[in-house]
């Protein structure tokens, strides 16, 4: 089983077009807070990340916030955190995410979060950081997405067991499972050539 004391979390910091993407951020919040599990994220009150941090604080739960200075000067700051910090940049924040996470979660957002989720995927298959992570399929937000992975394992970019080394649940309960039971997969990823 994977310690699992503090996961990073990527998501929109805008709310979506329907409301059960706040309200399944909320109840991955909530799930944080009753399983004494901190809140990794990028620190601010907008959107989806909002939602996430209210529900989490709401339950007594700890959050740690990872702005970036431009954005703080925004005043997109959560005033409620217990602790925070101010980055110069994207990556700098992605980085101080990786080293406090023990875990990644994706919720539903835009090209940012997908981007933050590729790159901790990228370097679990490369063997770099050995972390669970996992997607919070949100009123089957991302099932387009495992549509295109499979289209990359179709056209032979892709090993199949890879599509497997990452949590797709629409449960918040259940995601947190299934990242405690994850198991890093030991295929290369290069493909022999046939």
């Amino acid at each position: 089983m994977n310690n699992l004391s503090a996961i990073a979390v990527f998501c929109g910091s805008n709310s979506g077009g329907n409301e059960l993407y706040a309200d399944g951020a909320a109840q991955l919040g909530a799930s944080f807070a009753d399983n004494n599990i901190k809140l990794i994220y990028g620190g601010t009150h907008k959107g989806l990340m909002g939602a996430l941090a209210d529900a989490l604080l709401e339950g007594k739960g700890d959050a740690h916030g990872i702005i970036t200075q431009r954005l703080y000067d925004k005043g997109h700051l959560h005033a409620g955190l217990q602790a925070h910090e101010v980055v110069a940049t994207m990556r700098e924040r992605k980085g101080r995410m990786d080293e406090l996470a023990d875990a990644f979660i994706a919720l539903p957002g835009g090209i940012g979060t997908l981007e933050e989720f590729m790159e901790v995927w990228t370097l679990n298959q490369l063997g770099e950081i050995q972390k669970p992570l996992g997607l919070f399929n949100v009123n089957g937000f991302y099932d387009p997405f495992m549509v295109f992975i499979d289209h990359m394992i179709t056209e032979r970019f892709l090993p199949p067991e890879h599509r497997h080394s990452i949590v797709v649940e629409s449960d918040p309960q259940l995601l947190l499972k299934g990242l405690q039971q994850y198991q890093p997969t030991d295929v290369p990823k290069w493909l022999p050539i046939v």
